[in-house]
């Protein structure tokens, strides 16, 4: 006699990219998501990621009540679509005068279930509490294989009671649907928490996360499902768009395609290609220009710039002073001729000259200083901006986040641009991914990383005359900004307790410079932006402001 097989639940997983506030395009989105799960790969369940439907986050779209209409007459025609596959959809809906980040099961072209987001975040890059009202209680469905299925929306998952309250009510599989940002070593933290939920409860868990870059946030997909034992058995790449196939049994076993997770620098690179080609496509630009120094950071930006949107689509340019050594003019030339882009040269140095003529009878009698400095770099920066609007292309800004950390850039000058892919890299960090970028082919020719770094806007003029060493300064501000060390706790061998305080001091004196600066995508736990809002007044500049000599300047 045959052996009955198990009953098994098929699951399409759609990790997909959903535009903020797009309504129409997001609404075809899942109507065709549903129509492939259905047709091609035969799933007896669909899931979409949290707020799908008008992307994540939506933030004060949530407070018009014509955007909140337009959800609702999608969610229908996305339900009148929706026969012979029940579908998981995220969706801000009202209830009651309340709003709520919803989940919404559609089976048979009606509303089945719906489940709303009880844990609502309100740190790092979330504002939930700011819009939704949390929900009471769990939300189990049956699906057609007799298993009881539970629905959970991403911070749900981070604490132990909506999962156990949920297995308390018979469910036998958890899916969670959810919008959850990037920054480094991210997939690995959220599999581990979301493991302990299986382990505490012993259900299977389908974890749905979104894909593609919204403004400074990047999502990197990786979803994936674990058994009931909290074991990884299936996992979808990270930062690709795609709809895939996972099989849970009613004894809680996992199959599906297993994709290994991508080394951290391969993924940080990742995250910063695929952040600004959804944020210059995003905005209706189709290519984009920057300034190539000779630097590293430019050469890195001008890499992840080709790999988004390929070589025909980026124009570098050199733009130099007095200054400017024949090894900058070597350099640039060297990594443009790599990345095969459109390479042009602007020398500057009639313009440097005609602004100090016009300045000279204001400025006579006052010995030259960072004035002058800061000319060459705002020249420059009204250049590259020139070309960006005469050839419709997105100027892109090259400052990494130790520069903007402590205002070593110039406001109007090198700070100008629509996007600054690096804006949460530090130096040190950039280094290492022009090393992994250079593995897959080269782009940062070798002469730009064995030279010690330099603005060129004065003579013989180097970092590390104005800056601590970049290895000790990144390790201040990785501790200060991401750990939020007070100066007691602070531990950098070799930065002196004095050094220490000018380096705060900087931080907090440059918030103002910050707040002016281009977006750029988040990579760090704790990214400058909407991640880390602090004001741009104010008399606190870290304990320093207890000593006698502390000026705000």
């Amino acid at each position: 006699m045959a052996q009955l097989s198990t009953p098994k639940l098929s699951i399409a997983v759609v990790q997909l990219p959903f535009r903020v506030g797009d309504i129409a395009a997001n609404r075809q989105k899942v109507i065709d998501g549903i129509a492939y799960a259905r047709d091609q790969l035969g799933a007896d369940w669909v899931v979409f990621p949290e707020l799908c439907l008008t992307g994540y986050p939506p933030d004060d779209l949530l407070l018009r009540s014509d955007f909140l209409d337009s959800v609702e007459r999608s969610l229908a025609e996305i339900a009148s679509s929706c026969h012979g596959i029940t579908a998981v959809v995220g969706a801000p809906l009202r209830r009651s005068g309340r709003l709520h980040n919803s989940a919404v099961v559609l089976a048979d072209g009606i509303e089945v279930a719906r489940a709303d987001k009880r844990c609502l975040p309100s740190y790092s890059v979330f504002d939930d509490n700011r819009h939704f009202a949390p929900g009471e209680s769990p939300c189990v469905v049956s699906a057609p294989n007799g298993m009881r299925v539970a629905i959970a929306i991403c911070e749900d998952l981070w604490f132990p009671e909506p999962v156990a309250e949920a297995a308390q009510q018979g469910a036998d599989l958890v899916i969670g649907i959810n919008a959850s940002p990037y920054h480094q070593d991210k997939a690995k933290e959220r599999e581990a928490v979301v493991a302990e939920r299986a382990g505490e409860t012993g259900l299977p868990i389908v974890y749905v996360n979104l894909v593609g870059g919204h403004d400074e946030i990047v999502y990197d997909g990786g979803s994936f499902a674990l058994d009931k034992g909290g074991r990884t058995q299936a996992r979808a790449p990270q930062f690709e768009d795609g709809v895939y196939g996972v099989e849970i049994d009613v004894e809680g076993q996992v199959s599906g395609a297993y994709q290994p997770l991508a080394e951290p620098d391969q993924a940080t690179y990742a995250a910063l290609v695929r952040g600004t080609a959804d944020y210059v496509h995003g905005n209706g630009f189709t290519g984009v220009v920057l300034g190539l120094s000779g630097g590293i950071d430019s050469a890195l930006t001008a890499a992840i710039a080709v790999d988004a949107f390929g070589q025909e689509r980026v124009l570098g340019v050199m733009l130099p002073s007095r200054y400017t050594a024949q090894r900058s003019l070597d350099d640039a030339q060297a990594a443009a001729e790599a990345l095969g882009i459109d390479y042009r040269v602007i020398p500057i140095e009639d313009l440097v000259a005609g602004y100090e003529s016009a300045l000279a009878p204001l400025f006579a009698g006052r010995t030259a200083d960072v004035t002058e400095e800061n000319i060459q770099a705002r020249i420059r920066g009204n250049l590259v901006m020139a070309i960006s609007n005469k050839l419709g292309l997105m100027l892109l800004a090259a400052g990494n986040k130790s520069e903007l950390a402590v205002g070593y850039a110039t406001l109007y000058g090198d700070m100008c641009g629509g996007f600054a892919p690096l804006k949460d890299v530090y130096k040190t960090q950039v280094y290492r991914l022009a090393e992994y970028r250079n593995r897959c082919g080269l782009a940062v020719p070798e002469s730009i990383m064995t030279r010690e770094p330099t603005a060129e806007l004065r003579a013989n003029q180097r970092d590390q005359d104005s800056l601590p060493p970049y290895p000790l300064l990144d390790e201040l501000l990785r501790q200060y900004i991401e750990q939020d060390r007070g100066e007691g706790e602070l531990v950098v061998e070799g930065l002196a307790p004095d050094e220490q305080r000018r380096v705060i001091e900087m931080l907090y004196r440059n918030e103002y410079k910050r707040r002016q600066g281009a977006p750029g995508v988040k990579v760090t736990r704790r990214a400058f932006g909407r991640d880390r809002r602090y004001p741009i007044t104010s008399g606190w500049q870290g304990t320093a402001q207890f000593r006698k000599d502390s000026k705000i300047r």
